[in-house]
């Protein structure tokens, strides 16, 4: 269960580890959402959760940052238990969240820790927005800037914190293809130089074939009943991987596969026709 006296020796800025045990969560106790989740992460490691939506992906994120509670079972960090709004953890939502009356670095200086010295402070920021290609645009508000560099600029705010564990949840699901494209190149490039633990949740198997070193599936059992583990996929190849790779195309068939869907891209369970509905629809 989260904790308020939660407390880690690890300093901020280090990768730790992420342990589930037995971890459930039910809002009605007749519908549970996740049952039996038993997952460690290690420390650095980048994992994706993928799933159906509605099969506890969010939820699980929110419990590992101490932004919700289980009902079954532990999350700890680092060996520790997690603790309510867990200072050792940020997230970054779909959404930039940022605020409009102030500049792209004010944002981002929004997420260094409370104590920071203020020349640290700032030299932080200044290092942030340069690690994401956002130096030029510091004085800029939020509606002068393009989606893409919004969104890098709550990636920069998430960071300031220096979070020993990263929790991202469909961070690039609102940007259009290429933009998406090079903010999972920014990712990457940013976790080799803020090594810092990610858990992903996703909607793109593309995406986490590409970003994770393993990517877990959520779903339901044949019972319908609460969403656990359904499978742990180790992705080949080192990162940046080769988006044409016929192995990765193999992972993603059988990925899909998991979710219900063909190769044609056809969903399990989901009646398909021919007939167009006359206007209007």
């Amino acid at each position: 269960m989260p904790s308020d006296s939660a407390t880690s020796t690890t300093p901020a800025g280090v990768a730790v580890s992420v342990d589930f045990a037995g971890l459930g969560r039910a809002f009605d106790p007749a519908k549970p959402v996740l049952a039996d989740v038993d997952l460690r992460v290690e420390p650095g490691e980048i994992v994706a959760i993928i799933g159906a939506s509605g099969c506890g992906k969010s939820t699980l994120l929110r419990i590992a940052g101490g932004l919700d509670t289980p009902t079954a079972g532990s999350v700890s960090i680092d060996g520790t238990p997690v603790a309510t709004f867990d200072a050792r953890t940020a997230v970054g939502f779909q959404e930039p969240r940022l605020l409009p009356w102030r500049s792209i670095a004010d944002n981002v200086a929004l997420g260094v820790p409370r104590g920071t010295p203020k020349a640290s402070a700032r030299a932080g920021v200044a290092r942030l927005l340069d690690l994401v290609g956002l130096a030029d645009a510091a004085e800029q508000r939020p509606r002068e800037v393009s989606g893409g560099m919004a969104q890098r600029a709550s990636l920069a705010r998430a960071l300031a914190r220096r979070p020993g564990v990263l929790l991202l949840d469909e961070p690039f699901g609102a940007l259009d293809a290429l933009t998406r494209l090079k903010m999972q190149d920014l990712l990457l490039d940013i976790h080799a130089a803020e090594p810092t633990t990610v858990l992903l949740v996703t909607h793109d198997v593309d995406e986490a074939l590409q970003l994770a070193d393993r990517i877990v599936l959520l779903g339901r059992g044949d019972d319908g009943g609460a969403a656990s583990i359904l499978e742990i996929v180790t992705v080949p190849g080192r990162r940046p991987r080769d988006r044409g790779s016929a192995e990765l195309a193999e992972l993603r068939a059988s990925l899909l596969a998991g979710l219900g869907i063909d190769r044609h891209g056809h969903a399990r369970g989901i009646a398909s026709t021919t007939t167009i509905p006359a206007f209007p629809y």
